[in-house]
């Protein structure tokens, strides 16, 4: 059964802001006032402006501005920096009221708002306004001067909001020290209030957004990050709370067949990869491979680098063999290097969006994602990485980020705090062995796949980049010289077992030639006397007697 509510269902404006409109599930109610509230250069009036201009240009909905603190001329000038042709939107869709008044003029018990509204309803009846911006109005509240004017004043731009059914945004300043207490009625007053605030924090600046109130609507109460960009206000959206994107069983090489080959098939594609190490374990090396291979199979790569130019990487990877330049030059792989400080965390991220957004890669490389440790401590941005990462998977990325730590031993953590939702980690280290020090691999996870728990031997060289396999010698693993002293004596070893079994072989030879020889001169001595006793039997034969027989000695023919 059906419940029909007495009430009115509270319906939305879009206001064209990214991130915004998804956190408040439509944008600002429509047929009400909204406050947007904050400190100097939080962007209020972009927000306000932004607004108007989504309106016009998407919906062609005609709008009003009404600023009380600055000429409408600075505004527009202004507003030139994002291309919103603000110039040929006021022609036809955006009406502007410069509303400036001095001191002289707005005087206690002589001044009303009465005439401007009469204006203003004039013009929004002529052009159809849906839309209308109260700019500053704190400047007109202090000019005022008295708290019950003040009050007056802005109730009847309330009742007068009310009657004409327009889409409202009033912005006011609130200074953080006294707190602004004289003006908190406006925060009761209106149906949505939007806070913005601008902040440093070592070194760096955020701005942040926090929807307070929204009247008959769900919303998101957390505070947001903001970045200011070329196209204009825009709101870092955390995303659904529901982790939804699609998976596939296949796989992507990593570049180094033996890795490969560690991980049962290689990288799955559209995962998220980390490569963990101390300064100089070739984690840069291990992502350049990942990028060549990407770009032989054809597939659109960019190469994001922070604090390095890429003339500098494709030098260095030259000299081990991976080559980036012919396939920077045929535009299937694309670079970007910047620095890291400057820009806070979310400007940094907000930045690269846009480069994805723009070259739509396949494969993405971040060497390193922990430059941006440093900025992760703001509370506001302590989750950006992981926000940016989601959004990669969701866009189905395959993305290999590297994650510097410092020193030389290890526990295997990261300082972007990463390693946790990464799907495949692989970490490496230096093994200091006999004054030698050697580079190791091991795979720490990879969600869904078989992998090796073996610790490889990772050597670079002119001739490229190879795993070695195990060499373990009395129960330790054995790399660099200390291996190679080992396999060197294992083969001295050989060689002077071979060498004494060829001994051992020729003595048993000579021995059995000897035996052969004296068995020789007795077979020789047995065929003598052999023949002896026949010649012997022969001459005993023809001396018999008369019967036949043979005389016997001491016998004579005369007795």
């Amino acid at each position: 059964m059906k419940i029909h509510s007495p009430y009115p269902v509270v319906t939305k404006m879009l206001t064209g802001i990214q991130g915004f409109d998804e956190i408040t599930d439509g944008g600002l109610p429509r047929g009400r006032t909204t406050l947007v509230m904050g400190g100097p250069g939080c962007g209020k009036t972009v927000f306000a402006l932004q607004a108007l201009v989504t309106g016009a240009h998407q919906r062609k909905e005609a709008g009003i501005f009404v600023a009380f603190e600055e000429s409408t001329r600075q505004i527009i000038a202004n507003a030139a920096t994002f291309g919103w042709d603000l110039p040929g939107l006021e022609e036809k869709k955006l009406f502007f009221l410069d509303a400036r008044l001095s001191p002289q003029v707005v005087k206690v018990g002589e001044f009303d708002l009465a005439g401007m509204l009469s204006l203003l309803q004039a013009k929004a009846d002529e052009i159809h306004a849906k839309w209308i911006v109260f700019d500053g109005i704190d400047v007109l509240l202090s000019l005022l001067d008295d708290p019950a004017a003040e009050r007056r004043e802005i109730y009847r731009i309330r009742d007068w909001l009310l009657q004409t059914d327009l889409t409202a945004i009033i912005t006011q300043k609130v200074n953080a020290i006294e707190g602004d207490q004289r003006y908190s009625f406006l925060q009761f007053m209106v149906d949505c209030v939007v806070v913005l605030r601008h902040q440093v924090v070592d070194g760096s600046a955020f701005r942040n957004l926090r929807v307070m109130k929204y009247r008959g609507s769900g919303f998101a109460g957390d505070e947001f990050p903001i970045t200011l960009t070329p196209q204009g206000f825009q709101l870092t959206n955390r995303g659904p709370t529901e982790l939804q994107y699609e998976v596939t069983d296949e796989r992507v090489s990593s570049g180094l067949p033996r890795l490969d080959s560690m991980l049962h098939g290689g990288y799955y594609r559209g995962s998220n990869v980390l490569v963990s190490g101390a300064p100089g374990t070739a984690k840069s090396t291990l992502a350049g491979l990942f990028a060549v291979a990407a770009c032989e199979r054809g597939e659109s790569t960019l190469y994001v680098s922070f604090d390095e130019g890429s003339a500098q990487i494709v030098r260095n990877l030259r000299s081990v063999g991976i080559q980036l330049a012919p396939h920077l030059k045929s535009g299937i792989l694309k670079m970007y290097s910047t620095r890291t400080r400057g820009p806070n965390i979310e400007d940094q991220f907000g930045i690269l969006r846009g480069k994805v957004a723009e070259h739509r890669p396949r494969c993405l490389v971040i060497d390193p994602l922990s430059a941006l440790s440093t900025k992760v401590e703001h509370v506001a941005s302590a989750d950006a990485a992981q926000h940016f990462l989601d959004y990669l998977k969701a866009q189905g990325i395959t993305v290999v980020n590297t994650s510097l730590e410092d020193g030389l031993h290890t526990d295997a953590t990261t300082a972007t705090g990463i390693s946790t939702i990464a799907d495949t980690w692989i970490h490496v280290s230096y093994v200091e062995q006999d004054g030698e020090r050697n580079r190791a691999l091991t795979i720490v996870k990879s969600r869904g796949t078989e992998h090796s728990n073996q610790v490889r031997e990772l050597t670079l060289s002119g001739e490229g980049v190879s795993l070695t396999d195990v060499f373990v010698a009395q129960g330790k693993v054995l790399m660099g010289v200390a291996r190679w002293e080992w396999e060197q004596e294992e083969q001295a070893a050989t060689r002077r077992s071979e060498v004494a079994s060829e001994l051992k072989r020729l003595q048993l030879q000579l021995a059995q030639a000897a035996a052969a020889a004296r068995l020789q001169v007795v077979q020789t001595e047995m065929e003598a006397r052999s023949a002896e006793m026949a010649a012997l039997a022969r001459a005993t034969g023809s001396a018999t007697d008369g019967k036949g027989g043979v005389a016997k000695n001491g016998d004579s023919e005369g007795l």
